[in-house]
C-alpha cells in the first residue's frame, strides 16, 4: 500500500493579497514530503512545520525507484534519457 498527499503543505493559513477579501490559502513547501508505505519503518524527519527535511532525506527518484522494485520492476528499463533525444 502506498499512500501519498500534496507535498510540503502549510498547516496554517496565509493572505497572498491583503487587498483581496477571502484570498488565504495554504502555500507549498517542496523541500518537504510524507508519504506512507505498509511495512511500518519510519524513515526520515521533518522540523515541526514539515518546511524542511532534518534527517534521512530520500530523493524522490529512489522513492520511486524503491516502489517499482517491491512490484517487481526493474526501474533502469522505464528510465528514459531525454537528453539523448534533445543532443541527438
Amino acid at each position: 500500500m502506498v499512500w501519498g498527499g500534496e507535498f510540503g503543505r502549510t498547516p496554517m493559513s496565509e493572505v497572498r493579497d491583503s487587498k483581496e477579501e477571502g484570498n488565504a490559502g495554504r502555500d507549498h513547501h517542496p523541500a518537504a514530503y510524507s508519504m506512507w508505505l505498509a511495512g511500518g519503518q519510519v524513515i526520515g524527519k521533518t522540523d515541526e512545520l514539515g518546511f524542511f527535511i532534518e534527517e534521512d532525506k530520500i530523493h524522490v527518484h529512489d522513492l520511486q525507484a524503491t516502489i517499482l522494485h517491491v512490484l517487481g520492476f526493474d526501474h533502469s528499463r522505464l528510465t528514459y534519457a531525454i537528453w539523448a533525444v534533445i543532443s541527438g
